[in-house]
């Protein structure tokens, strides 16, 4: 009898080693998709104290005006039954540059809002001072894929395509697996 109890203990404590090991290196692979979600993000700013500064600033914004939430219904045109489904902080391409924001998606919409505000001439001369927006309706929406940078292929982007062929390329996300399985369902979804 005490034989077949050991040769028990022995097989369960073989097998909670081995559920320990491969939890550890779920973990590990987690992690590193995070550290190499916060390289892109940091990597794709100018210099590391401006996005650092921005990352502050932006903190202190959201605590400000009461959360995620509230950010999106100020800056878009929300409707009654429309829900925010996920946020996130990206870069939207541009001609200009990168232009680093927060990604908003919603049943209803995709929508992007820079995190500072941009410095133009108006016709008059005058210096004027907007954010950055984008709004995508999701009934709109043809499809959102992830594309990489031939040059460096750790670095992934978000591409959403319009009905009419327009094309936005989100990129620097933290975790772009993640957005892009929110971005699906809200496209399924409609």
């Amino acid at each position: 009898m005490t034989t077949k109890k050991r040769s028990l203990k022995l097989n369960m404590s073989d097998y909670a080693g081995k559920s320990v090991i491969s939890k550890m290196n779920k973990l590990g692979e987690r992690m590193d998709c995070l550290a190499q979600g916060i390289r892109e993000h940091v990597s794709l700013s100018p210099k590391l104290t401006e996005t650092v500064k921005g990352k502050l600033s932006l903190g202190a914004k959201i605590l400000q005006v009461g959360g995620l939430e509230k950010i999106f219904n100020q800056k878009f045109s929300v409707k009654y039954d429309e829900k925010l489904l996920n946020v996130c902080q990206c870069y939207l391409s541009t001609t200009a540059g990168p232009i680093a924001g927060l990604l908003f998606i919603s049943t209803d919409k995709i929508a992007f809002c820079s995190e500072r505000s941009i410095k133009f001439l108006s016709p008059t001369g005058k210096l004027l001072r907007i954010y950055y927006k984008v709004s995508i309706p999701i009934s709109k929406t043809m499809k959102a894929k992830e594309s990489e940078n031939r040059e460096k292929p750790s670095q992934k982007y978000i591409q959403v395509i319009t009905e009419d062929d327009f094309e936005f390329w989100f990129m620097g996300f933290l975790n772009h697996q993640k957005t892009l399985r929110y971005l699906h369902h809200a496209i399924s979804s409609s």
